[in-house]
């Protein structure tokens, strides 16, 4: 049994991660590919006599739709991925995103329809969000139950950087179409590309994922019979009050960081220090793709060092690396890339985060547990810290940093929590072998 959970992983479990990635991070780049191309939204989904500050907002207020769907759409989908099979909704929540998303790529306009064109776009967006919302905890759990027990944490890490590489390829479909068309032929029918390319690959990425097997986890609790008699959503509210807690505490720490450093910081260094866009858009993709690395180092060191050391050091390294970016990029801007991509990197430690979710709940309850937390978290934290961090800067230019130093104190302290338990579970264990 042990030389099982420390085997190297084999073609299939590569397989298996690829095909999960693969599909994560085109479900990522239908979610967001809206917001690359919200303003033209906009103006083609409104009267054109609506104020321009009305118009973004219920533009964006679209968007934000597709996050407050996600805690429904994940928990109704990991009810029955807890009860009839990992796979059935692994493979159902991509095509819930690939149909909505081809449709919004088909949508008509306001100027052909009316009022029914932003109805519409405000449907389709949230299906995106229930589809989303059973994607990502559905791919952690399939793939955590898939390989080795000593190799989930590099999994999940690499999943995890997968699943982010969904941000930028989104980021490079929009710099190609908005560098290859012109700004009228964009408004014409430029725009609904992105939207069939995300389609047409989800679609792809469907039809290769009926290669996948259900996972032996999951096998094995139906031939035992022991899948959740009581509904999941339950069990986990009145028995893992700690997993709860534990991991929508690090599901701040990985949305929070990712929307502060990743997503706002082009904006934040274009209005804060005059860095010119296209600049400040080659820095983004530099720190996104150290983000990616920074995930699979994360990873690794789980299977070789523990989650809560990992966690820990982790915590540390993104509290010096995100103060020192926000901190230089006014006094040393000629180094943009070093600061950002560092980082980019030490925000890496988020690849932590799905060990932790996957390890604090027991199979049964698995799918719901991974899903509420970390929906739920999503929904509020997502939508908040973009508001709370602007809201700060009214205080301090240096907001940004002191929302993420704050992040990495609730990082390290997680980090310590788990290594006391770890600690505490070791003493019983061996005490209980003693007392026998």
């Amino acid at each position: 049994m042990d030389s099982l959970a420390t085997r190297p992983l084999n073609r299939q479990d590569y397989k298996t991660l690829s095909l999960a990635a693969l599909g994560g991070a085109l479900e990522f780049y239908d979610f967001i590919i809206f917001v690359f191309f919200a303003a033209v939204i906009g103006q083609l989904f409104f009267p054109a006599d609506m104020p321009e500050w009305l118009r973004q907002v219920q533009t964006f207020a679209i968007f934000a739709a597709g996050y407050l769907a996600r805690p429904l759409g994940g928990i109704i989908m990991a009810h029955f991925g807890d009860k009839v099979g990992r796979k059935k909704m692994f493979s159902l929540s991509i095509l819930l995103m690939a149909l909505p998303t081809l449709a919004m790529g088909a949508l008509p306009t306001y100027d052909s329809i009316g009022i029914a064109a932003p109805l519409l776009m405000l449907l389709l967006r949230v299906l995106q969000g229930a589809a989303i919302g059973g994607e990502v905890p559905g791919a952690w759990v399939f793939v955590a139950e898939h390989v080795p027990e000593k190799r989930v944490g590099f999994a999940c890490g690499t999943l995890t950087a997968g699943l982010t590489a969904g941000i930028l390829l989104g980021s490079l479909v929009a710099t190609i179409i908005n560098t290859s068309l012109s700004p009228t032929a964009i408004a014409a029918h430029g725009w609904r590309i992105p939207f069939f390319l995300g389609g047409v690959f989800g679609l792809l990425a469907m039809y290769l994922r009926r290669w996948l097997h259900e996972t032996p986890v999951f096998q094995q609790m139906q031939q035992r019979k022991a899948l959740a008699d009581k509904l999941p959503l339950q069990t986990i509210l009145a028995q893992h009050k700690r997993g709860i807690v534990i991991s929508m505490l690090l599901t701040w720490l990985l949305s929070a960081c990712i929307v502060v450093v990743i997503l706002m910081a082009p904006t934040l260094m274009q209005k804060q220090h005059a860095i010119p866009a296209a600049l400040s858009l080659q820095a983004n993709s530099l720190a996104t793709v150290m983000l990616l690395f920074g995930c699979v180092i994360a990873g690794w060191l789980v299977d070789r060092i523990g989650a809560a050391r990992t966690l820990m050091i982790g915590s540390l390294l993104l509290a010096i690396g995100s103060w020192n970016f926000f901190h230089q990029l006014g006094s040393a801007p000629e180094m943009l890339f070093v600061w950002y991509g560092l980082a980019g990197l030490s925000v890496g430690v988020v690849g932590v985060v799905p060990f932790v979710m996957v390890r604090s709940f027991p199979a049964a309850v698995r799918f719901t547990g991974i899903s509420f937390s970390y929906n739920v978290a999503y929904a509020i934290f997502g939508g908040l810290t973009p508001i709370s961090v602007t809201l700060i800067m009214r205080l301090t230019p240096m907001a940004p940093a002191w929302y993420v130093l704050a992040l990495a104190v609730i990082g390290f302290a997680v980090g310590v929590w788990l290594l006391r338990d770890n600690r505490q579970e070791s003493v019983q264990f061996e005490t209980s072998i003693h007392s026998s």
